[in-house]
């Protein structure tokens, strides 16, 4: 299995969550459990509402868990820290700044300033191909450009573990395609564990080493894929008989996921 010869990084554990509403209690999440690993990249799929996101922000340290725990490094998340960044579908940028200083940002917020901060600015701009853009506002950009600041962002905040939800899902075929392409380059060369929610089971595979099937609400782990896939993964890989086993195999449980939901 990947990563059996790494450090864990991550460990789920019997992960439960309860939302209250007015119409009685909501059971997002109930029990689950997942080992990643140092370097690992995670794809989750599995149909609306089943907690995927749920359980990104319960990582993320944005919410707790009813019970059960996350630990990173060994250590239980207790609330949002600097060992984790996150890269949502909406971009999140501040309106009011430059993309530089935007990712200026979050070297900021970790005692990095200056003329440091902003030349560091500028390397991963540079990264994101980007650079010529600095003095831009977010709001003289495309929804493709945005999301690559909002991924510099996170890399300039040089987390240990990268947690990533849906970031593609608003975005055209051909800009989506453009990026995934990059994330890949860039985890090859930074080799950052990486947990990344889709719906796009083409995505998932290519992109991930393991990709982790949910239930439809409450949400469990139906099944782990192993994504035996060599690296560097391009657009062709998708034309190959193996990707397409494996895409039957991933979105055969998604579906019948999916048609539990509409009972």
């Amino acid at each position: 299995m990947a990563g059996e010869a790494r450090d864990l990084k991550l460990k789920i554990d019997n992960v439960r969550k309860v939302f209250h509403t007015r119409s009685g209690e909501m059971v997002a999440l109930n029990g689950v459990s997942l080992d990643i690993y140092e370097n690992e990249f995670i794809c989750v799929v599995g149909p609306s509402g089943c907690g995927k996101s749920t359980l990104l922000n319960i990582i993320a340290g944005l919410t707790d868990a009813t019970s059960g725990a996350v630990y990173c490094n060994g250590k239980a998340v207790t609330g949002t820290g600097t060992d984790r960044g996150v890269v949502f579908q909406q971009y999140a940028l501040f309106p009011w700044l430059t993309v530089k200083k935007n990712v200026m940002f979050a070297l900021e917020m970790k005692g990095i300033k200056g003329k440091q901060a902003q030349e560091l600015a500028m390397q991963y701009l540079a990264k994101v191909d980007l650079e010529k853009f600095a003095d831009h506002y977010p709001k003289e950009l495309s929804g493709g450009m945005k999301q690559r600041v909002a991924i510099a962002r996170a890399y300039a905040a040089d987390p240990e573990v990268l947690l990533m939800d849906e970031p593609f899902g608003a975005l055209d075929a051909q800009t989506r395609t453009q990026l995934q392409s990059e994330l890949l380059e860039t985890w090859e060369r930074d080799r950052k564990t990486c947990f990344f929610i889709t719906h796009d089971v083409d995505e998932a595979i290519i992109l991930s080493q393991r990709v982790v099937i949910m239930s439809a609400r409450p949400g469990r782990i139906k099944d782990i894929i192993d994504i035996d896939i060599p690296y560097p993964r391009t657009q062709e890989t998708k034309m190959t008989p193996r990707f397409l086993e494996l895409k039957n195999r991933i979105w055969s449980q998604v579906y019948q996921e999916y048609l539990e939901v509409r009972k």
